[in-house]
């Protein structure tokens, strides 16, 4: 993992997650939840230019010396318990911790359980209002400068989860001095009060130049050479002695009241991780300069994963060869025999059945096809017409339409019976023996059309011809929520893997939601039933990078590419479901995301002796 994380063939955030995990840092255990760190020092400013080496916090320092006179406070504390006490095992910089059960709990105080979790450490109620986590801005000025008992770094969710930011839930948390009522974290002036987008350029922050360069000094303090002995006092890097796990046998300790004292301190301040290493970390490798003129904004892939096409859309060219030709000559024997309803992209190939069948992973070697008129279904071998198992017992809920197959031994159906049927897979010695019912699903009124599953994030998306979508959870097979009703019946629904989001297709209609099923944006992609959408895919580049590419088929023959930007809005936005304007929008906006049109494709579809060629004969880009 060094040598990928040198390689930049894995992130910083991997990286960080991988230590924590290592150092027996983990979410289950608020008193040694994974620690990341303060990478920022400007939450002052308007906008944040990430070339600017005078933003970023000083990784080279604990977070007790961010400051020169704030340093020698502590260094002056560490030489007086020399002085009056004599007694090295007790002399320490600092009597509190950069991370405890409290912190982290404050932190996330927004969001249930750790809502609970705070009052229950609080005693059964929450802290004073104004001494809560309510601004990023007085966090880090309180924890690099102004109060010298608080020395706390961050959690993982400051990169990745916006969510905890707000406080969607309603707490009553109080007022503040001034009062002002307790309720979202308070964002710095160039997240412009967006939770998404501080999250962004955050995450961004911490995958830049400067802290790739210098985060291994940060790695030095908490898992590395400088987290004890002289290399941590000539860092300033010196904690309480019951903060070092490996320094405490409680075994040896007999006296019932001292080891209770012991760990209860533990509980309330923290402890230091597993020290990982006792030499300097190598730092990583340079990445190369940037090209002339490009943003420096613009997401870089990392080596070894090209960066994604959409990151050109201008250079983007239709192929010369027909999609019928392109499959006949990479397939062979194996292309499909009649329209495509399932493709999955490898390594070292591209895989495609045909409509009404879908590819069992991760080998991709077996498929699942249903529509025969007994309404039975079949499991096969993948570029062959053999036939491994038939199930009958799924005639019973009706005809199938649409199927996913998540893991190797569960598929997902359903059809006109409304129901979703989740079924388990027996195999013995590689072998199927049969098909068992998990769970009958009930939500939906009229037939369902699609669906979509992400193991990642132990969701399953169907949709319905009664004009809704319905988000169940994969490991415990009960509905989640149902998204706000659309339109029209649902054509095609997919999920990201990379952050969760959702893409709904109703007739003409693209809309997008998170995780959680609230709308981010909409827009009407065609007018008339030639323009309804028939299949999308989404794609992603860097976890950090929040815009988002969506590429839509329609049954006018157009391939359109849809990307998402943030922009800064003044007045709330058009729910995902409303109404769309009479002309067609240049612009849809929901939650202060926009989605415009980048590029479209023109492909015309032309009979040929019985079969379908694909031909391509111009590409037109419009922008908006």
């Amino acid at each position: 993992m060094l040598q990928k994380w040198q390689k930049r063939d894995i992130s910083n955030f991997e990286y960080l997650m991988y230590l924590n995990t290592a150092a027996g840092r983990t979410c289950n255990d608020y008193m040694q939840y994974p620690v990341f760190p303060w990478v920022l020092a400007d939450y002052t400013s308007e906008t944040l230019n990430l070339a600017n080496p005078k933003i970023f916090r000083d990784l080279s320092k604990p977070m007790g010396a961010q400051t020169k006179e704030r340093k020698l406070k502590f260094i002056q504390r560490f030489k007086e318990v020399e002085k009056t006490e004599g007694d090295m095992t007790v002399q320490c910089h600092y009597y509190t911790h950069y991370s405890s059960a409290i912190i982290v709990a404050s932190y996330l105080v927004r969001m249930p359980p750790f809502t609970q979790a705070f009052c229950a450490l609080q005693g059964g109620s929450f802290d004073v209002a104004d001494r809560m986590f309510h601004s990023v801005k007085s966090t880090w000025e309180s924890a690099s400068r102004e109060n010298m008992s608080d020395v706390r770094e961050l959690t993982p969710e400051f990169f990745y989860l916006p969510e905890f930011l707000t406080n969607c839930n309603g707490v009553e948390f109080g007022c503040m001095q001034d009062g002002t009522v307790l309720g979202d974290v308070q964002l710095p002036p160039w997240a412009d009060g967006d939770p998404r987008k501080f999250i962004s350029l955050h995450r961004k922050a911490l995958e830049s130049d400067f802290v790739s360069a210098n985060l291994h000094h940060w790695i030095d303090l908490i898992f590395g050479y400088k987290q004890q002995g002289p290399a941590a006092v000539d860092a300033v890097n010196i904690f309480h002695p019951y903060f070092y796990g490996d320094r405490m046998d409680l075994s040896s300790i007999t006296d019932p009241l001292i080891k209770s004292t012991i760990l209860g301190f533990v509980s309330n301040f923290g402890q230091v991780p597993k020290q990982l290493f006792t030499k300097p970390h190598p730092a990583r490798t340079a990445a190369g300069k940037p090209l002339p003129g490009k943003d420096v904004s613009t997401p870089v892939s990392l080596p070894g994963h090209p960066q994604p096409f959409f990151y050109s859309l201008q250079s983007l060219r239709p192929s010369q060869v027909t999609v019928k030709d392109m499959y006949l000559f990479s397939l062979g024997s194996e292309s499909p025999k009649g329209a495509i309803g399932h493709i999955v992209s490898t390594e070292k190939t591209i895989l495609a059945v045909e409509r009404n069948k879908v590819l069992l992973p991760p080998l991709w070697n077996r498929t699942f096809s249903w529509g025969f008129d007994d309404f039975s279904c079949c499991l096969g071998s993948y570029g062959s017409d053999k036939v491994l198992m038939t199930f009958e017992n799924l005639a019973a809920w009706g005809r199938c339409l649409c199927a996913v197959c998540p893991s190797p031994t569960t598929i997902v159906t359903s059809g006109t019976s409304t129901v979703v049927c989740v079924w388990e897979l027996s195999m013995t010695k590689g072998r199927p023996r049969g098909l068992r019912l998990r769970q009958a699903l009930y939500g939906h009124t009229q037939a369902v059309t699609c669906l979509a599953a992400s193991v990642t994030f132990s969701l399953l998306v169907s949709g319905s011809q009664d004009c809704t979508c319905i988000l169940w959870d994969l490991d415990h097979l009960t509905h989640v929520t149902r998204l706000p009703a659309h339109r029209e019946g649902i054509s095609a629904i997919t999920i990201s893997d990379v952050s969760g989001t959702i893409v709904s297709c109703a007739g003409a209609h693209l809309s997008l939601w998170n995780v959680n099923g609230q709308p981010l944006a909409s827009i009407t992609t065609a007018w008339g039933p030639e323009g309804a959408i028939t299949c999308c895919c989404l794609m992603e580049g860097p976890a950090w990078d929040t815009s988002q590419i969506i590429i839509t088929g329609s049954q006018d023959g157009m391939v359109r590419v849809w990307k998402t930007e943030d922009v800064k809005m003044s007045v709330p936005g058009r729910p995902a479901g409303e109404e769309p304007p009479a002309q067609p929008p240049t612009l849809s906006m929901a939650d202060g995301t926009s989605m415009k049109r980048m590029s479209t494709h023109t492909r015309r579809a032309e009979q040929h002796a019985g079969n379908c060629d694909l031909v391509m004969p111009s590409c037109t880009r419009n922008y908006t």
